[in-house]
């Protein structure tokens, strides 16, 4: 059995594991008080161009966007949010639970436009019932999506001008941002720096055991934020295993290789679905290959493939993912292609 399941079925990267046995009986400090978390957060710093950002490590994603969201939000406020944003669709409403609503725009390949985002925020103003309304408080979105799409530096700057135009930050989710920023883009590191109030740099689906790493750009950070960890479950008392990991990963650009390695799987495989005239759902640049297969191939594959169901195309399709990673051998892909 071969899989394409995800990108997180793996462990780590092997210079990750090498690190924290290197380290392992070293006597260290608890929550991040510890030298390798300082040595990461300076190396995130660096790379993203932002000195005063303010970083913290929490333990992952589904924590990462409630602790975050719930932290900034007022009592009365909900975030905007994609219709299949990642909170508002597979967090088995984890946002909800923290009291605030998710109110959600259409997406289009999985992103938010920008007019309708400044039309949304208009039109919420302009009714004279909004006091009795959930307020739109924080913009969330991912990059890349949860399709595989990707936003450009010009939709990043429209949207962070809306935001500010509202008083509101925004607020980007990168569980996959190492692939984001190796696939073919012009969004960089310090361009999501730029234009984010706050953002996340994953590192469970790119080559770590666990963990994110969460960077305040705009001097915004929510009051006692470490507590707020706490109080939430996002908080490992050996928080030296995330600063280890973060401080390997953007050590000698390791977290871009790992993300460029996945990209050079991702074409390859897409090369063969289309020269095998698979049809593809939607055009992803990055490591989720959206793909549709009748049903009957689908399950003759199921019986040695791992790859995720999406959605149903029609009675007799359905919409597959095929998943790449930091850790995918190209000797999978050459197995894959033998079986399609």
């Amino acid at each position: 059995m071969i899989s394409f399941e995800n990108d997180y079925s793996e462990g780590a990267s092997e210079k990750i594991l090498q690190r924290l046995i290197e380290t392992n009986m070293e006597q260290l400090s608890g929550y991040g008080n510890d030298r390798y978390c300082e040595s990461a957060k300076e190396k995130i710093r660096k790379a993203c161009g932002c000195p005063e950002a303010e970083i913290s490590f929490l333990s992952g994603g589904t924590q990462t966007n409630r602790i975050v969201i719930s932290s900034m939000l007022q009592p009365y406020e909900g975030v905007i949010a994609a219709q299949t944003g990642h909170v508002s669709s597979h967090e088995a409403g984890a946002i909800e639970s923290s009291g605030h609503k998710v109110l959600t725009l259409p997406q289009h390949d999985g992103k938010i436009e920008p007019e309708e985002l400044a039309d949304y925020l208009n039109d919420f103003y302009g009714d004279g019932n909004h006091e009795h309304m959930v307020f739109p408080g924080m913009v969330y979105i991912s990059h890349p999506t949860e399709y595989g799409t990707l936003y450009t530096k010009g939709e990043l700057a429209e949207l962070a001008d809306i935001c500010l135009e509202y008083h509101i930050p925004l607020y980007l989710d990168g569980a996959r941002l190492g692939y984001a920023l190796a696939a073919d883009t012009d969004v960089t590191l310090k361009d999501v720096a730029d234009y984010c109030d706050v953002f996340y740099i994953g590192g469970t689906k790119v080559g770590a055991l666990c963990g994110e790493a969460v960077v305040f750009t705009k001097e915004n950070v929510p009051a006692h934020f470490l507590t707020r960890i706490k109080q939430q479950g996002g908080l490992l008392a050996k928080g030296r295993l995330l600063g280890i990991q973060f401080d390997t990963l953007f050590t000698e650009n390791l977290y871009l290789e790992l993300g460029r390695h996945a990209m050079k799987c991702a074409e390859k495989l897409k090369a063969i679905f289309k020269e095998k005239k698979y049809p593809f759902y939607i055009d992803s640049p990055t490591n989720q290959i959206f793909v549709v297969l009748e049903n009957e191939k689908m399950k003759e594959l199921e019986k040695k493939v791992k790859f995720s169901f999406w959605e149903k195309a029609d009675d007799t399709h359905t919409v597959v993912r095929f998943a790449v990673s930091w850790a995918t051998q190209e000797e999978m892909i050459d197995e894959l292609q033998e079986l399609l």
